[in-house]
């Protein structure tokens, strides 16, 4: 009988402490729960909001000292979240050059005639170039009736050196490609373009410029993903605005609470959220575009640097800080019926009170204005989310652009939707089909 007693009181001994042991194993192993508005709270939303839009910002006006501010202030977010670089970036920036090509002189002699400078124009960072048959340019048409400026941008883009031979039918257009001169990347590459009625075969042309070259950069950030890293999804916003103006009842300062310190506080806030969460499949990328304003320059140069093939999908976003014209809880997608991207949104929203729209107003091509575009027209499903009232928004690029005409609240549950909208494209469980590129402008 003492025996079975001893027995009895060992098993239970190791019964309690196996059962210990398993309690505490269960607590070590135990992950906190993330509360959503505990992270993307008014809050915080308000803080953000209240540094970009102030006026010792001054609009954050690109290639002003006030962009260079927001830019560290925004890299200060992404290493608090506790974010990466982006490849051999350097404190989260993704730095290149602008380069403004003012022409001094230009000569040129084609088939032994002289040619007159109106009918050629050079997109160059070189200050001297000279060339000639043997230079080893591709020799390139824009022949009568091709897209005339669609065609000049497609040279101006690839990268390389090209003569581009230009029918005289485009003669009263022709001189409009100076505009594309007033702002390129820093390239070493050079493109010539020459009204004439026939390909030249022998020809010299000869220019001189004055290169001034200027410093931007795009902040980014990413998150890892898990099991897979080489699918990327974007989510962006551009953190410059249109400076100081000529002043309007004694406000010259274009603050940009609204276009689109609403967009940059967003992307701040979802890395934030996603960084906590850290349960990524897909690599999460976060930039702030510079230069949005001044033709989309940041958001270009970022696309040249990315494989689109890639990129699973692009949330940029754009001016929420204002109801849209359903009310609050509801926000457009541009572009909506270009891809299935909106309809997975919408499906990873059910049970919530939140809407998502197509876009109310196709007429002003949205989908081609922000800086979605240059990853859409390389075939990404990328889109731009926002509420603003385009045919009636009171503060769109004024003065009146205040923090104080943003409601705070509805634009901090416009970024929960967001956030729990892309669920499943971060966990990689839905892909959305990609843009059609065929004829694409």
């Amino acid at each position: 009988m003492k025996t079975i007693f001893i027995v009895r009181l060992l098993l239970m001994t190791i019964f309690f402490f196996a059962t210990i042991g398993c309690g505490n194993s269960q607590k070590t192993t135990q992950v906190k729960s993330i509360s959503i508005d505990e992270i993307i709270s008014v809050k915080e939303v308000q803080r953000i909001e209240n540094f970009l839009a102030a006026d010792n910002m001054r609009g954050r006006r690109t290639f002003s000292p006030e962009i260079d501010k927001a830019a560290d202030f925004i890299a200060n977010e992404f290493k608090s979240a506790g974010l990466m670089n982006w490849k051999s970036n350097k404190d989260f920036r993704q730095e290149f050059a602008m380069v403004k090509a003012n022409e001094i002189l230009t000569t040129a002699k084609i088939d032994d005639q002289v040619i007159d400078p109106k009918s050629i124009l050079i997109i160059t960072c070189q200050p001297q170039l000279a060339l000639n048959q043997t230079s080893g340019f591709k020799k390139v048409f824009i022949k009568a009736g091709d897209n005339f400026f669609g065609a000049a941008r497609k040279y101006i883009q690839l990268n390389d050196n090209f003569l581009v031979i230009v029918d005289k039918s485009f003669t009263n257009s022709f001189g409009n490609l100076k505009r594309l001169k007033n702002s390129m990347f820093k390239t070493n590459t050079s493109v010539v373009f020459v009204l004439a009625d026939k390909e030249p075969s022998i020809y010299e042309i000869a220019s001189t410029h004055e290169i001034i070259e200027q410093k931007l950069a795009n902040v980014i950030g990413i998150l890892p993903g898990k099991s897979k890293k080489d699918e990327y999804v974007i989510f962006s916003g551009h953190y410059d605005h249109i400076g100081v103006g000529k002043p309007v009842n004694g406000d010259s300062i274009y603050n940009g609470a609204n276009d689109d310190a609403a967009g940059t506080t967003a992307v701040m806030m979802l890395a934030k959220y996603f960084k906590q969460l850290n349960n990524n499949e897909r690599t999460i990328v976060f930039v702030a575009f510079t230069a949005e304003e001044v033709g989309g320059f940041g958001s270009q140069y970022f696309s040249r640097q990315m494989d689109a093939d890639k990129v699973v999908a692009m949330f940029n976003i754009e001016m929420i800080g204002t109801d849209s014209k359903w009310g609050k809880n509801s926000a457009y997608i541009t572009g909506y019926e270009k891809t299935d991207m909106g309809e997975i949104l919408k499906k990873d929203l059910d049970g919530t009170a939140f809407t998502f729209y197509p876009d109310p107003y196709p007429t002003q091509n949205l989908f081609y204005r922000s800086d979605n575009a240059t990853l859409a027209r390389l075939g990404v499903p990328a889109h731009t989310i926002s509420t603003s009232k385009m045919d009636n928004e009171p503060n769109y690029h004024k003065v009146t652009d205040h923090i104080e005409t943003l409601d705070i609240e509805n634009m901090t549950m416009i970024i929960k939707a967001i956030a729990l909208s892309s669920k499943s494209i971060i966990n990689g469980t839905a892909t959305p089909t990609r843009v059609n590129i065929e004829g694409l402008r």
